[in-house]
């Protein structure tokens, strides 16, 4: 066996459903003791909900616990939910606290070597060996992101880059001059620099790139279509967040038919997020999860705001853990229009099946005369820019006519001049609320 090999561990992620229930049996019992014992805040909870750490004799108890929220972390900033001492604590992370309080999180040794392993262990499956060169154009600093993939690139023993965000005429010339084949960054920002090789003559055919890694927000299946034809390389769904560990929690392997998640470390759970009752495999709900590893920040049944389902069914890659669907959204980015629940990735997925339209959007939401409306920004390309008014009219008509057909509420479209709607080099903007300015 090659030191690489060992990130192949065939005796978890392809064992039998009954041995890796019976691992998180084992590891979510130590992991209530660990909260109970050693965090106030838990022993709280768990007494108030009257949870026994020793009475957790099945997965099913789980139900029992309660949930953890990100109020919660807010309410206990910035040390309150930690369960080491503060000594042991080696890194902490933390979320732009934009809404009010960050949400901080911890890390012992063991932990950032958990999290290396976990996305080692993704990337491998996905073929990333030490032969390749991996491009991490996520942000570093408070921001989880670029940390995961840097940890896991370089106990796999690749060539890491890490370039951070932005600059991206800079990200293409050290993808072509350093032959980068693994690219690590938001899908938005991929398409961006796709945008931008194309007004600077670099073609992706000519270089070496192979395979992304893309998360930190939702996109549609037609999204990765396009990345895919236009960066001539595989684009695999990442997912994690920093309240859980950061990337790594699960990720689409070669298949695409779904994220695996690491359940040796994570118990999932998919939520009623209106009356919090757990629902059934294939069900659409609330994400939630519970961490089995962790020393310094374990969480127990966080609710992540994601609207997701599980998959429990066999895949071609021979991996036996269950399988996430791809987040469609969050439950608060929800937007209620005239009573018709909507999600971005709902009206992105019709935006992107129309020809000539670019994978550059913005909706706006306002109200007037007490009566919400909804309309979309859309750009479109240069020949079509061109068209006559009376051609645009009826090419916007018919987005509009789509989106209706689709979603069942009249969207108004608005046909955009190439390059108008800002662009990130991070997560994308997509939802601009007048209502709430």
């Amino acid at each position: 066996m090659t030191a690489n090999e060992k990130f192949w561990d065939a005796e978890i992620t392809t064992a039998k459903r009954g041995k890796i229930k019976e691992i998180q049996l084992e590891r979510l019992k130590k992991t209530v003791n660990h909260c109970y014992k050693s965090n106030d805040f838990y022993k709280k909870r768990l007494d108030s909900a009257g949870v026994d750490p020793d009475k957790i004799n099945s997965l099913e108890d789980i139900e029992k616990i309660p949930f953890t929220t990100k109020d919660d972390l807010r309410d206990n900033y910035p040390f309150g939910l930690f369960c080491t001492p503060q000594s042991e604590v080696v890194r902490v992370h933390a979320s732009s606290g934009t809404t009010g309080n960050p949400t901080v999180v911890g890390y012992t040794k063991n932990d950032l070597d958990m999290w290396a392993e976990n996305l080692a262990r993704i990337m491998y499956d996905a073929g990333v060996r030490k032969e390749d060169v991996i491009q991490i154009s996520h942000g570093f600093g408070l921001f989880t992101g670029g940390f995961g993939f840097l940890y896991a690139g370089e106990k796999i023993g690749s060539l890491v880059i890490p370039i951070s965000g932005g600059v991206t005429e800079r990200q293409l010339k050290v993808m072509k001059d350093y032959k980068s084949t693994v690219i690590a960054c938001t899908p938005s920002y991929c398409l961006y620099m796709a945008e931008v090789a194309e007004n600077i003559g670099i073609k992706f055919e000519d270089l070496n790139l192979k395979l992304g890694f893309l998360g930190g927000e939702p996109w549609t299946d037609s999204m990765k279509d396009e990345i895919e034809k236009r960066l001539k390389m595989k684009a695999l769904n990442s997912y994690g967040l920093s309240e859980v560990m950061g990337p790594g929690v699960s990720c689409e392997c070669l298949e695409q038919n779904g994220l695996h998640i690491n359940e040796d470390y994570f118990i999932a759970e998919i939520i009623n997020p209106d009356t919090e009752k757990v629902l059934k495999n294939g069900e659409k709900g609330e994400l939630v999860f519970t961490s089995l590893t962790k020393e310094a920040f374990p969480v127990l049944r966080y609710r992540t705001k994601d609207i997701s389902y599980l998959i429990d069914e066999p895949c071609a890659c021979g991996k036996t853990f269950i399988k996430m669907a791809k987040p469609i959204g969050r439950s608060d980015d929800m937007l209620i229009i005239r009573g018709v629940n909507i999600f971005p990735s709902q009206i992105e997925e019709v935006l992107m099946k129309v020809k000539d339209l670019e994978p550059h959007y913005l909706i706006v939401i306002d109200r007037v005369n007490y009566m919400d409306k909804i309309e979309v920004w859309v750009e479109v390309s240069e020949k079509i820019f061109h068209e006559k008014i009376m051609d645009l009219e009826f090419f916007e008509k018919s987005i509009e006519d789509r989106l209706y057909s689709s979603i069942g509420i009249r969207i108004k479209v608005s046909l955009k001049e190439p390059k108008t709607i800002e662009r990130s080099e991070g997560k994308a903007r997509r939802v601009w609320d007048k209502r709430k300015a």
